[in-house]
């Protein structure tokens, strides 16, 4: 069994998205419009697949369908995370996520969408949506129909390093200048509250106000637990950014070489600074690898670099 199977990203392209996709992460992906990277994706709209090993050219849903083994037999009727690195070199419209119940009934039995943000790069006085202040639904509809957006919104200061962790109901935004690491439940689900008025082929963006509404936590719960503000990390060690019941997410540093377990049936990778090597395989900033349940056993690395994991 391959112990770590490098992934071929998937592609997509947004009125929002930009160029540091291909500039700073070296990816071959024409176009100024680059808005997101699914590094690690078995989700229908856009799947990773098998750069190496023995299943080279599998999409990585093949693999969790005709090989379970690979993943520790994990259960389950479909891949259940999805890792993408996002460019926003526009605002992204103001939006919320169902949870699974709600996507169940109403999205044709697809998971919601619980997710965790790493930021990678940022201005000095990047600032993200998260949250809104409206106090009841009524009043949470009134500010919305108004336009009353600065009113409603919550802002927080983020920088280099910080993670926050986003769960369904929650008002949200990704702002100009900001790159993130996403890791999310395999979903692609957004409800759009409101879209800056943008026009696309000649027209407004749909906005998708009633389930909003209807998923839209009233009112908004102080998230300041789920942020946690850039630390100094030591060399060859994993720490938690987040932990919930869909994911556990990690930042790797290793300097030299270095030998972990995580108690996990396989594992998602994605290097995010340096070079180094996983098991036998060359990897570099903007790889993305599946470590499979073999490798996850005790995963080995060297080099310089930073990775993010995440497992369930």
């Amino acid at each position: 069994m391959d112990k770590v199977i490098l992934l071929n990203p998937y592609f997509s392209h947004t009125i929002w998205g930009g160029k540091k996709l291909r500039e700073v992460f070296g990816y071959d992906e024409p176009g100024d419009d680059i808005g997101e990277c699914w590094g690690i994706s078995a989700h229908p709209v856009g799947e990773s697949v098998a750069a190496s090993g023995e299943f080279k050219g599998k999409r990585l849903s093949e693999l969790w369908n005709e090989h379970r083994e690979l993943f520790g037999n994990a259960e389950g009727d479909r891949f259940p995370l999805l890792v993408k690195i996002i460019d926003a070199d526009d605002d992204l419209s103001i939006q919320v996520h169902p949870d699974d119940e709600y996507a169940k009934l109403h999205e044709d039995g697809a998971l919601g969408k619980k997710e965790c943000w790493y930021i990678l790069d940022c201005p000095d006085d990047a600032e993200l949506v998260i949250g809104h202040n409206a106090r009841t639904a009524d009043e949470l509809k009134t500010m919305v129909s108004e336009g009353r957006w600065d009113d409603l919104i919550r802002k927080i200061r983020v920088r280099k390093g910080d993670v926050i962790q986003i769960d369904p109901g929650t008002v949200h935004s990704i702002t100009a200048g900001v790159c993130l690491l996403e890791t999310q439940q395999s979903s692609d689900i957004t409800y759009r509250l409101y879209d800056y008025d943008r026009i696309r082929d000649g027209k407004k963006r749909e906005l998708h106000l009633r389930k909003s509404f209807d998923v839209i936590t009233v009112p908004a719960p102080d998230i300041s637990g789920q942020i946690q503000k850039n630390a100094e990390q030591e060399d060859n060690s994993v720490a938690v950014l987040s932990s919930c019941d869909r994911y556990t997410v990690s930042k790797v540093k290793v300097s030299g070489g270095f030998s972990f377990n995580c108690d996990a049936g396989f594992v998602n990778a994605t290097v995010i600074e340096g070079s180094g090597r996983v098991f036998d395989k060359e990897v570099k900033k903007g790889s993305h690898m599946l470590i499979t349940a073999e490798g996850a056993k005790c995963i080995r690395m060297s080099g310089n670099m930073e990775l993010i994991i995440s497992y369930i």
